[in-house]
């Protein structure tokens, strides 16, 4: 008899799993073979080489190269959103959220300097990312930066008078810029550790309602490792 889970026959769910571990094979080897080469200048067959599988097989899980590169995108940020939300979880106070989420993005970026590549600079270099995706991912990244805002507000912890949907982007567009710096800069490596601490420290002293009382409100731990970002 074959056997069977919640009514599912075992050779399915296997099957699925197989299909599963090779679809993450194939994305990991494109960012590998994306961040060595560039996106344009990477064939799909060399991704296929470097995925230990032909070249037709990347053809029945991604369309084009493009879809490749937002697979890639798509899924990234939603391990990374998780990882987020884990760890904002383990902080109680607004600001310190807000040194978590900083710590957190800028230390994903240095644990895994390919996939850092990958998001800062040739994401931007396919037409259909830029001009046709729908950032699903980076809006519910975007808005956590808010509700992190909203929090601090509302325990009149943060400035009333700031709007959140501005402040969101302003604070996702300092950190993006450090970590495209970070990538792009080939012969003096930038510390973004320091860099976090540095940028938390600004922008909680421009957000807060009482900045001189900064470190009694932040409490919690102010290194990366202690955001999550290890």
């Amino acid at each position: 008899m074959k056997s069977i889970s919640n009514g599912i026959p075992s050779a399915m769910i296997k099957s699925r799993a197989a299909k599963g571990a090779k679809r993450e094979a194939i994305l990991n080897a494109a960012i590998r073979v994306f961040a060595r080469r560039g996106f344009h200048q990477s064939p799909v067959s060399e991704i296929a080489r470097e995925a230990g599988v032909a070249d037709g097989t990347i053809y029945l899980y991604f369309k084009n190269k493009d879809d490749l590169l937002i697979a890639i995108f798509e899924d990234k940020m939603a391990e990374v959103i998780d990882g987020l939300r884990e760890a904002l979880g383990k902080h109680e106070t607004p600001s310190a959220k807000l040194n978590c989420f900083i710590n957190f993005h800028l230390g994903r970026m240095a644990k895994n300097r390919e996939l850092a590549e990958i998001l800062q600079v040739e994401l931007r270099l396919s037409s259909k990312f830029m001009k046709e995706y729908v950032p699903v991912r980076l809006t519910e990244y975007l808005d956590i930066i808010a509700s992190v805002i909203e929090e601090g507000q509302a325990k009149g912890e943060f400035r009333a008078d700031l709007n959140p949907g501005v402040l969101k982007w302003a604070v996702f567009g300092a950190l993006d810029e450090l970590a495209m710096h970070w990538v792009l800069s080939r012969r003096r490596r930038t510390d973004l550790k320091m860099e976090a601490a540095q940028v938390s420290e600004l922008l909680l002293r421009g957000m807060r309602n009482h900045p001189e009382r900064g470190d009694e409100i932040l409490g919690e731990g102010r290194s990366p490792e202690g955001a999550g970002a290890s």
